[in-house]
């Protein structure tokens, strides 16, 4: 692209280009319903001829002899040449095809698994014990609308006072009764969540690799598929989504707590003997991970959409902006049409124009206080050259509507919601409006700051301080009249 002019009013360019193809959203979405999915992935296929690297992670053995995926963190990599060509994550339970160091051609799959249903594999053989799976309060037969066929499925149990207390789960013994043990060094204890479907029956013989329950992904993934206008403007909000999902804070051991009532407790303790953080999730939704499990700082706890502020605070600017920019162009590219991610990149710069102070170090901010991070920085330079320390902050994610209201120009803040309020606090603040936009600019009538006013505004700029400049040599220059001189003038005046 080529660079942009100074003075070219990007921000409205953004908003007309994020705009008009709006008008396509709202037109289509009553045809698609809202729920457009394109076919889900359900492989991956390697697009090189190289050689398989397994990283991290945990798999078994299955009893066709093939590897099954049993955690979130295993790294397949095909390498050529000792170097990383293309690096994917198999979801959990996926089977996969190759193994360690096992050499592929392109095209050749690598792995597969049900994008439909999430499985829940067990990892050691034995036998199958049920525990507080009660006919009729925990479990229930259903019938398949579909197909007919009638499967074992874990009701809300929380819902019958009776039942308040159980924790439906499945464990696997050994010959003589007692838990089996998995390769973390729990128990062989599986807990199951509400819409669970059984696979396997109580007492019935197992071998490592088997399904023993799955879940229909509509249950497991509440990912919203708002489509079209909703969902930009739900973005563009920064709200936070009904059923979001719940994201790790540090990388860390995951160990299960004692339950509450209707909240399951969750620790993450991190390698290094730091600090551990705790979560409650609540009972019947499925848990990613297990009991033991090694995870990564931004991986999710509990599946479904993203709190934006959580990215935000966990994973940093970057990691936001990528993903606000990759769910909006989501919606977009749906109905078929093309923006370039500047634009959306531009907006999501105004929603992180501030700055939550942490630490005020040398400087007169306060702590706690929102500001702007232009006046921050130019707080901070000053305090750098008296020698004192930076404040120190931590950016803050405003919609874009609260981001409008929190402009520095009042009468900007004003035109657009709450007049009386902006105004108000404004007068109380003694506050001044130095018209650097366009719409304070418009509202005053003055010849706005873009375009061939931006060169205006600067020729403007430079005479000004050429006149200063040019009026100060002036002073320099003129030497005092000698008193003389100066008598006789005013002699002269009064006579004349």
């Amino acid at each position: 692209g080529t660079p942009v002019n100074i003075g070219e009013a990007v921000g409205v360019i953004a908003a007309q280009s994020i705009g008009e193809p709006g008008t396509q959203l709202t037109m289509r979405t009553f045809h698609i319903g809202g729920t457009a999915q394109v076919a889900e992935q359900s492989f991956y296929e390697s697009t090189n001829t190289g050689t398989v690297k397994l990283a991290g992670g945990n798999t078994v053995i299955a009893p066709d002899g093939e590897l099954i995926c049993l955690s979130r963190n295993l790294q397949m990599s095909v390498q050529v040449d000792g170097k990383d060509r293309e690096t994917y994550k198999p979801p959990y339970g996926a089977r996969l095809k190759v193994r360690d160091g096992e050499k592929v051609k392109r095209g050749q799959r690598l792995a597969e698994w049900d994008p439909y249903s999430v499985p829940i594999i067990t990892e050691v053989g034995g036998k199958i014990r049920f525990e507080d799976l009660v006919e009729n309060f925990s479990v229930r037969e259903e019938a398949d609308e579909a197909t007919g066929i009638s499967n074992r499925v874990v009701i809300d149990w929380r819902t019958s006072t009776k039942g308040s207390d159980l924790r439906p789960a499945m464990a696997v013994l050994d010959a003589d009764g007692a838990y089996m043990r998995i390769s973390n060094g729990g128990e062989a204890r599986y807990l199951l969540p509400v819409g669970a479907i059984l696979s396997v029956g109580d007492g019935d013989e197992i071998k490592p690799g088997e399904v023993i329950a799955r879940m229909s992904t509509e249950g497991a993934k509440t990912r919203d598929i708002t489509g079209g206008l909703p969902r930009v403007a739900e973005l563009f909000e920064a709200r936070r989504p009904k059923d979001c999902a719940v994201i790790a804070e540090m990388d860390g051991r995951v160990e299960f707590g004692r339950d509450y009532k209707n909240k399951r407790r969750i620790k993450i303790t991190p390698e290094d003997g730091g600090e551990a953080v705790e979560f409650l999730i609540p009972k019947g939704k499925h848990i990613a991970v297990h009991d033991g499990d090694v995870i990564r700082r931004g991986e999710y706890l509990i599946d479904g959409n993203p709190d934006p502020h959580d990215i935000l605070r966990i994973l940093g600017i970057e990691a936001l902006a990528e993903f606000l920019v990759d769910e909006i162009q989501e919606v977009y590219r749906l109905q078929g049409v093309p923006i370039n991610d500047k634009h959306i990149e531009t907006i999501v710069r105004q929603m992180l124009q501030k700055g939550e102070i942490l630490e005020p170090g040398d400087t007169g901010l306060l702590k706690g206080d929102h500001l702007d991070m232009t006046d921050v920085n130019e707080e901070n330079a000053k305090a750098q050259a008296r020698g004192g320390r930076p404040a120190i902050t931590q950016p803050v994610l405003l919609g874009i509507t609260k981001a409008s209201l929190q402009t520095r120009s009042f009468i900007s803040a004003a035109s657009f919601q709450e007049t009386t309020r902006v105004l108000t606090e404004a007068s109380v603040q003694g506050k001044t409006d130095t018209l650097e936009g366009l719409k304070e600019n418009v509202i005053v009538g003055r010849l706005i700051p873009a375009g061939t006013g931006s060169y205006l505004r600067n020729l403007q700029r430079i005479a000004t301080k050429r006149d200063e400049a040019l009026s100060a040599s002036r002073e320099e220059a003129m030497e005092p009249l000698p008193e003389i001189i100066a008598v006789d003038a005013e002699a002269e005046k009064v006579e004349g």
